[in-house]
């Protein structure tokens, strides 16, 4: 039987076989695409994709038999062209399917390259049945059985590259490779193609009946470009969708490390509110907080105490103003350590505020329990400590307060507190376990604070002003201002008591900036009553770590129209030199507006003549202890000329406070010192008083003065010191 003989056209054979690789590498893509999606969103690309890849797998198959020409001319019927298309179709819905969803057994893929195979031969011969021709086609069996098993292989070896790739990510490699797979799988596509062609054989004098259907070359580049740009729309569409995914997972990303950051920042916060950033204890937010804790807790249990013990250092301001801030920070550290280290694991210790701290104890079987806690706290902190090769000495006052026996868990701090303190009357260095008549100092102590709070907004506080004198020309040359307080039932509250109640509740900083607003006004006053006075304030620790300390004095200055050189502001030598930093910092922006300044209580501190050189002061004034010893000690008299003369070579003033005889007067004017200020000369007075006094009206002991009002001068220093 003799045969016609076909003929290839190789463009269309090539253009067939890059079709087969551009749904290989879509279909490779899909899988990705199916993966990586939703459930919902997966489906759909699951059939899309199905119809996409299947559209050109049955493209390279069409576009193939176009390639493939006879003598004679051949049509495609439009039933069976169908049938082929729905056939590839299905092949890729089972191919992709089988490799985006669970895992590839052996049996799996025996059975997906079985099903893939037959579907993929079944689209190839449903297309050639297309050609409907007589006679038939003469096949050759071993050809078809050949195209069957590179169907069947050609599956299986798509479906292992499938799999294989489906878990890469969007990397270059992981594109490299995708490639090479859809190289290999559009070429054994093509093999099986054109296996099943030459098994194909054509009657010579055959005539094909549905020439009159589809055929003919201008069908074929429809088929072949239509084809090709589904394929490039579905990689288009899939490429923007992996982009908007990995997208997405970079923002999910960036969120859940924002999220991280956020978290991470709020516990810190959290930390820094509840921490101690010293040494690292509890605060006395967290303090308070375990203590309603322990008290809601022990609500019922009567067999069971808790107690408070309320720690203060003593001789702590000393290392302090002596060594310097570090030290001092370096020494807390250290009692942090000792106390947690007598301590049980169950007991807070906490640090709230200065060289304060407190311990909570509980499941006492009585107060002797929290008695020995506190024993073993004073022993611990009495042992020396070291820093930088040296021993420092420091000792400890502590008050012991225990739920039920001392009152109820509300009133345990301020009882435990209470007892601190008269466990520091007796000289520091022991514990006291609280007594009821303990109870009413430290209610009067919370009345005070209270009514100090508002002794301002009700018009208690008023500034006296005791008068300075020029050493050659006895002549007045200012005035210092010292705070008093005249409560409504107590009368006139010395210094010594008040002052430390404003520092240790925290409103010392508004009592200076009161007090620096008051003598501006006061020099107003005196202005326009026609005496012309420079007054002298005390700067307080407190103020002088206030950044804008500076623009407080001038804006207080400008408000009251008074000339910046009318005001001398007074720093202690021991809080000068606690912090020679912010000191020169402060004096310098003081000096740079024009306000004049001075050292207070010289000789008392440890100042170094490098420090001092570096403060632009223009005035020292020389502690009252040694003017008291003036007369009687030559030791005493000493010191005073050494710092007389120490003065007038770094071209400071001396002022002398505290004269009150006529021989400590006459010593001093023989040492050469500038200005003295003491009750010889005058005492401190009301406004009133100072400007008759002033005017020679009315002698200053005619003045009004409540002893108490003097008891303590050294305390009022501590308010503007």
């Amino acid at each position: 039987m003799t045969y016609l003989v076909p003929r290839y056209d190789a463009w269309i054979v090539v253009a067939s076989i890059l079709i087969a690789i551009l749904a290989s590498y879509v279909a490779l893509d899909l899988v990705q695409r199916v993966r990586a999606n939703s459930a919902r969103v997966a489906r759909v690309w699951w059939l899309g994709g199905s119809i996409a890849m299947g559209t050109g797998i049955w493209s390279m198959h069409f576009v193939g038999m176009l390639a493939f020409t006879l003598p004679i001319e051949l049509g495609y019927t439009g039933t069976m062209t169908l049938l082929s298309w729905i056939a590839g179709v299905v092949v890729s819905a089972i191919a992709v399917h089988i490799a985006a969803h669970g895992r590839l057994t052996a049996r799996r893929l025996a059975i997906g390259a079985t099903t893939m195979g037959a579907g993929i031969v079944g689209m190839h011969y449903i297309g050639m049945a297309a050609i409907d021709i007589a006679p038939g086609i003469v096949w050759n069996p071993a050809l078809i059985a050949a195209s069957v098993a590179i169907a069947v292989v050609a599956s299986a070896a798509a479906l292992l590259i499938l799999f294989r790739l489906r878990g890469r990510t969007a990397s270059r490699r992981a594109t490299a490779w995708k490639a090479v797979a859809a190289l290999v799988m559009g070429l054994a596509i093509s093999g099986m193609h054109y296996t099943g062609m030459a098994a194909a054989n054509f009657v010579d004098g055959a005539v094909c009946t549905s020439v009159g259907e589809l055929g003919g070359g201008q069908l074929g580049v429809i088929v072949m470009f239509a084809s090709s740009l589904l394929l490039l729309t579905t990689l288009l569409t899939a490429t923007l969708d992996a982009r908007l995914q990995d997208r997405t997972q970079r923002l999910a990303a960036t969120l859940q490390s924002t999220n991280t950051q956020l978290q991470s920042a709020n516990d810190e916060l959290q930390r820094r509110a509840f921490l101690d950033p010293l040494t690292g204890l509890p605060n006395r937010l967290l303090f308070e907080n375990r203590l309603t804790h322990a008290r809601s807790r022990g609500e019922g249990r009567n067999a069971r105490r808790l107690a408070v013990l309320f720690v203060d250092l003593d001789g702590f301001k000393p290392v302090n103003d002596s060594l310097g801030h570090a030290a001092g920070d370096e020494l807390l550290k250290a009692v942090a350590g000792r106390l947690s280290a007598v301590a049980r694991e169950s007991d807070t210790v906490a640090r709230i505020g200065g060289d304060e701290f407190v311990l909570l104890l509980e499941d006492l079987v009585d107060a002797a329990d929290a008695v020995t806690v506190a024993g073993r706290a004073v022993a611990a902190l009495a042992k020396p400590f070291t820093y930088k090769g040296r021993n420092l000495q420091v000792s400890a006052s502590v008050g012991v307060a225990v739920h039920p026996d001392h009152g109820t868990v509300a009133h345990l701090m301020a009882h435990a507190d209470a007892a601190m303190y008269a466990a520091k009357r007796t000289g520091g260095n022991t514990y006291a376990l609280f007594e009821s008549h303990m109870n009413a100092d430290a209610a009067q102590q919370l009345a005070l604070q209270s009514d100090l709070r508002h002794a301002r907004a009700r018009g208690q506080l008023s500034l006296h002003y005791q008068p300075k004198f020029d050493g050659k020309r006895s002549q007045i040359r200012g005035v210092e201002a010292l705070l008093r307080w005249t409560h409504p039932e107590h009368g006139a509250v010395p210094p010594a008591v008040f002052i430390p109640i404003a520092e240790r509740f925290g409103f010392i900083k508004d009592l200076g900036g009161w007090v620096i607003d008051e003598a501006c006004r006061q020099m107003r006053a005196w202005d326009e009553a026609g005496m012309r006075m420079r007054v002298a304030v005390n700067l307080s620790v407190h103020q002088l770590r206030q950044e804008d300390l500076v623009e407080r004095v001038q804006a207080a200055l400008e408000r009251h129209g008074v000339g910046a050189d009318r005001l001398l502001c007074e720093i202690t030598e021991s809080v000068a030199m606690e912090d020679i930093e912010t000191t020169q910092r402060t004096f310098e922006g003081l000096r740079r507006i024009g306000v004049f300044l001075s050292i207070d209580d010289f000789g008392t501190g440890y100042s170094s003549l490098s420090y001092l050189r570096r403060l632009p002061a223009t005035q020292l004034k020389i502690d009252r202890s040694f003017i008291l010893d003036l007369e009687s000690s030559r030791d005493a008299r000493a010191v005073v000329d050494a710092v007389i003369q120490l003065a007038h070579a770094l071209d400071l003033k001396v002022v002398a406070e505290g004269v009150e005889t006529e021989g400590q007067r006459d010593i001093l004017l023989g040492l050469h010192c500038d200005e003295l200020q003491g009750y010889l000369f005058a005492r401190p007075m009301p406004p009133a008083a100072l400007l008759d006094w002033a005017a020679g009206r009315k002698p200053v002991s005619a003045v009004d003065f409540s002893p108490s009002v003097f008891l303590d001068e050294e305390a009022i220093t501590r308010l503007t010191a």
